[in-house]
C-alpha cells in the first residue's frame, strides 16, 4: 500500500505519518532524506530522531530512492519536498530533468507486501513567489504531489494536525 500525507509546514504530517506506520508495524523504518545543510535542520533531525523509539529502524537516503528495498515492511519517507530540494539542486535547477529524475525515482521503487508512507509539503498554496528559482521549485513539487497522489491507495491531508482523508 502508499500512503500519502501531505499538508503545510508544521501541519502534523511527521507525528501522524509515524503513528499511522506505528499502527501498521511494530518495527517500521524512518527514511530520512534530509542534507544537513544548517542549524534548523540539524535541529529538526535531532527533533525527528527523539520522536522515534527503538523500535524504529533508520535509513538516510537524499536521492536515490529507489536504491532502498521496501519488500515486507513499513517505512516512512520523511520528506518529499527534501528529497525534491536534493534532486533539484543537484541537477542545476533544471525543471524537466528534475522532474524525471524524480518519477523515474518513484516508478523504480521495490514495492512489495509493503506500506510506504509518504510525507510531503503543499508549499503551493501561499503568496506567488517573486523569483523564477522558487516559481519552479513549486511546480516541481506540485507535480511530484500530483504523481505521488495518484499512485497512492490512502491519501490525508493534514490541517492543524488533524488528518482529512482525501482518497481511499
Amino acid at each position: 500500500m502508499i500512503y500519502y500525507v501531505s499538508g503545510g509546514e508544521r501541519s502534523g504530517k511527521s507525528t501522524f505519518a509515524q503513528k499511522l506506520a506505528l499502527q501498521l508495524s511494530n518495527n517500521p523504518y524512518y527514511l530520512a532524506t534530509a542534507r544537513i545543510l544548517d542549524k534548523d535542520i540539524q535541529k529538526r533531525v535531532v527533533k525527528h530522531k527523539q520522536d522515534r523509539d527503538e523500535r524504529w529502524q533508520t535509513v538516510e537516503i537524499d536521492v536515490h530512492l529507489s536504491s532502498f528495498d521496501y519488500t515486507d515492511i513499513t517505512v516512512v519517507v520523511d520528506c518529499v519536498t527534501l528529497w525534491l530540494t536534493n534532486i533539484f539542486f543537484d541537477n542545476n535547477e533544471d525543471l524537466e530533468k528534475s522532474l524525471q529524475i524524480a518519477k523515474n525515482e518513484i516508478n523504480s521503487l521495490k514495492i512489495s507486501n509493503s506500506n510506504i508512507i509518504f510525507v510531503s509539503n503543499e508549499i503551493g498554496m501561499g503568496i506567488h513567489p517573486m523569483n523564477e528559482l522558487s516559481r519552479k521549485f513549486i511546480q516541481l513539487q506540485g507535480w511530484i504531489n500530483q504523481f505521488i497522489a495518484a499512485k497512492s491507495n490512502v491519501a490525508y491531508f493534514m490541517v492543524s494536525g488533524i488528518p482529512i482523508k482525501i482518497k481511499g
